[in-house]
């Protein structure tokens, strides 16, 4: 297989929509997969190189920038000279549900951090590759693509710790879009409204309608046709849901 000219970077991979990820963009670029442990990308990075792709991962904390920083020091050097053509936030964040008042402020923060903060770092470090990225020959506009969820349109009991931090994400997203669109960047945020079908949600909806939950690869095909956008037809944000599902 010809070497692959570009890179992608996918955290927040895990065995559903991270692994769908990294595995579709593995099919133009070389792809660098971050998780907190290396059990959560390791089978991804085996199936992507076993196929005939290039991909690598990292242990990374999304909250800690040294962690981050370090991570695209690492990527410079294992691909040199190789320009950064997407970098995908997919950390779900932590999801906590409880009765407000039984909130803790630890939990409160941890899910702020993971969703928002974390975005924050790993935009600042990736963004300066994509620009320049911009200024090269890729076949699609360099991306910065952000995983988001319905709390960050809609509230809803019992997920105080969850909810904010998701709204400020789309937030942050839109800001960025505006800033750095014309730089050449193409910055998206993605509402996923439902459940995703991956082993942890396996024993859910068990008796509903076939299809009630997202294919984690159909998620990754709809990325991936947005990052094939030209600069005359860019889209923001887009939402994903089954046809099921009730908004």
């Amino acid at each position: 297989m010809a070497a692959k000219q570009a890179i992608a970077l996918v955290a927040g991979v895990g065995p559903g929509t991270g692994a769908a990820i990294a595995k579709k963009f593995a099919s133009l670029y070389n792809v660098v997969l971050l998780a907190r442990t290396p059990n959560s990308y390791e089978t991804t990075v085996q199936e992507i190189n076993e196929s005939g792709g290039t991909a690598i991962g990292f242990p990374a904390d999304v909250r800690d920038e040294a962690s981050i920083k370090k991570v695209f020091e690492q990527v410079t050097k294992q691909f040199p000279d190789k320009p950064v053509a997407a970098a995908v936030y997919n950390v779900g964040g932590v999801f906590i549900r409880k009765p407000f008042l039984e909130q803790s402020v630890e939990g409160f923060k941890l899910g702020y951090e993971t969703s928002v903060l974390g975005a924050f770092i790993f935009a600042q470090a990736a963004l300066p590759h994509l620009i320049s990225a911009a200024k090269s020959t890729l076949p699609h506009p360099p991306s910065l693509f952000f995983t988001g969820a319905t709390a960050a349109v809609k509230g809803s009991p019992y997920l105080q710790s969850f909810s904010p931090g998701k709204y400020a994400l789309r937030s942050l997203t839109q800001s960025l879009a505006k800033e750095f669109g014309p730089e050449g960047v193409h910055v998206s945020h993605f509402i996923i409204d439902g459940v995703i079908d991956t082993p942890k949600t396996k024993e859910w909806l068990k008796d509903a309608p076939e299809g009630s939950k997202i294919d984690p690869a159909a998620i990754a095909d709809t990325y991936w046709a947005v990052h094939q956008q030209p600069k005359t037809t860019w889209t923001w944000e887009l939402d994903i849901r089954p046809y099921v599902e009730k908004w």
